[in-house]
């Protein structure tokens, strides 16, 4: 049984010339194998680095958390000693602290009946504490010659961690 092939190449398939005893050629067509290419990850490998990605990020995310509240308590802070400067610049230049009545918007723009406003004392507009609310500022005050507070992340007075009041006389 002596067999002879030949085989030509011919884009994916495989021409295949096969000599039989009886001296007939036929042609077989085979489709060439493919080679699977095996660069990619699996749909298990896959799961596995999600499931340990959402561990980290249970692990870490409650300590970044608390660093923001943190980090927005000590922005009120820093803006009520900011506003506290501009309001002594305004007291230095008019004698007094503006009114209850006309607030922390006399430090950007001259209140009615005041001559020696030599302002703005502020570069910007009056910002809102860091919970996006509105400073209270109070003068006379109860505790200085002005009172100004942000109520913390409830908007009411009192409260504990980043809900507890920022005032200007506890600085």
């Amino acid at each position: 049984m002596h067999c002879a092939t030949f085989v030509l190449y011919c884009r994916s398939v495989d021409l295949r010339f096969v000599a039989e005893k009886t001296n007939i050629w036929r042609m077989v067509i085979v489709k060439k194998r493919t080679r699977i290419n095996n660069n990619g990850f699996t749909l298990i490998e896959l799961l596995v680095v999600m499931v340990i990605i959402g561990l980290l990020a249970s692990l870490v995310a409650p300590k970044m958390f608390n660093k923001v509240d943190s980090a927005k308590i000590k922005t009120a802070r820093a803006q009520v000693e900011l506003l506290g400067t501009a309001l002594d610049s305004y007291r230095l230049d008019n004698g007094k602290y503006p009114t209850t009545e006309q607030g922390l918007a006399a430090l950007r723009t001259r209140p009615a009946g005041v001559k020696t406003w030599a302002g703005p004392y502020l570069p910007k507009e009056v910002p809102k504490d860091p919970w996006g609310n509105s400073y209270v500022y109070k003068s006379p005050g109860v505790h200085n010659e002005y009172d100004l507070s942000s109520l913390g992340s409830d908007n009411r007075i009192g409260g504990e961690g980043d809900a507890a009041d920022i005032n200007s006389w506890e600085n």
